[in-house]
């Protein structure tokens, strides 16, 4: 329960920040921190602020108290709890040309993801995995568990 408490409470955080602003080449920046977050980028391994830009490929890893919220370039907000590993596998947020792609695969840990316009215009493009299941998205929010006991 206290988990899910500082999710909502780092979603809230993440919502309060600064307006989205990336370059074509990122597709998702860092609104919130706290504690020690870091993005694997091929064999570079950086610290997370706010502002931090992540780009297709790029894991993000949480200490065990950290969280990190996270917003794409249409709005689909994650928010990553304690001790979590996210892997943006693949985005693309093309409207004009009706090209939509959402894959994250979470190894372990727990997240709070919402929504956005992709989810909205073409759900069957957006796909979360975990090592027991892959969730496909027919709603606008939900709470993802991955690995532990």
């Amino acid at each position: 329960m206290r988990n899910v408490l500082v999710l909502l409470a780092a979603a809230l955080l993440a919502c309060l920040s600064l307006p989205v602003v990336a370059t074509e080449s990122h597709v998702a920046l860092v609104r919130g921190v706290t504690g020690q977050v870091t993005v694997v980028r091929g064999a570079d391994t950086q610290e997370v602020e706010v502002g931090t830009q992540l780009q297709v490929a790029d894991r993000v890893v949480t200490a065990p108290d950290a969280t990190a919220s996270i917003v794409f370039l249409d709005g689909t907000m994650l928010t990553l709890g304690g001790s979590a590993d996210a892997h943006v596998r693949d985005y693309v947020f093309e409207p004009k040309a009706e090209r939509y792609a959402f894959s994250l695969y979470m190894s372990q840990g727990s997240a709070i993801y919402e929504s956005g316009k992709i989810g909205r215009v073409a759900p069957e493009a957006v796909e979360v995995e975990t090592p027991q299941a892959t969730v496909g998205v027919r709603g606008t929010r939900f709470l993802i568990e991955a690995g532990g006991p």
